[in-house]
């Protein structure tokens, strides 16, 4: 049976024990430096591991992003909403969908000629959830067209498309803006002659913004 040590038997860690664990905290404190604290804080990652471990996204600028409202969508939850007592509506899951404008919708036209392979653009100003019905044809052939929006103020790095035509000769359609800015249309006439588009938009757009003194 071994016998309990008395404390005349304690012997006290040598100065190489001492030196060695204060190297060995050294090397932990360095090690979580460069691989937690430098991507997690700054950014930098000089050996890679932050990024594997996802330390180096914490210490990004976060990413900068555009909220887009579906104003008209999520109506089907209107079937799941307590049916009111007789004679009451039921409560609109999305309001958005009906909007009091005070005013009638304009209705404008334009005409726009493109030269033999040439392009222009005109868009639409429109608020949020403002809704517009457009038609358009070209008078011979077919060009090319994309229907999209963006919104200068936020960014010039973005913009999305609501629909594109490789060959068209002409698109009828609706939008309802998912967010305040310029929506309309680019067309390029790819054809050795000159093409006339016709747009009549009508709708609650503020202003018509014609771009082909930029082309």
């Amino acid at each position: 049976m071994t016998e309990p040590s008395s404390p005349a038997d304690f012997k006290p860690p040598s100065g190489r024990r001492i030196a060695q664990s204060a190297v060995a905290a050294g090397v932990v404190a360095v090690i979580v430096l460069v691989a937690v604290i430098l991507p997690a804080e700054y950014g930098v990652d000089p050996t890679g591991i932050g990024r594997i471990t996802g330390f180096l996204e914490l210490g990004q600028e976060p990413t900068r992003t555009l909220e887009i409202v579906d104003v008209t969508g999520g109506n089907e939850t209107v079937f799941e909403a307590e049916i009111p007592d007789f004679g009451q509506p039921v409560p609109l899951p999305n309001p958005s969908i009906y909007q009091n404008a005070g005013e009638p919708a304009r209705t404008e036209t334009f005409q726009i000629t493109i030269d033999a392979e040439r392009e222009t653009e005109l868009k639409t100003v429109l608020e949020t959830g403002k809704v517009i019905v457009f038609t358009w044809q070209v008078d011979r052939g077919t060009v090319y067209s994309d229907f999209h929006g963006h919104d200068p103020e936020v960014s010039p790095d973005y913009w999305v498309r609501y629909r594109e035509h490789q060959e068209g000769a002409g698109d009828n359609g609706s939008l309802v803006a998912p967010f305040a800015g310029e929506h309309g249309w680019y067309w390029l006439n790819y054809n050795e002659y000159p093409v006339t588009v016709t747009l009549t938009v009508t709708g609650y757009f503020e202003e018509v913004i014609d771009y082909s003194n930029l082309f």
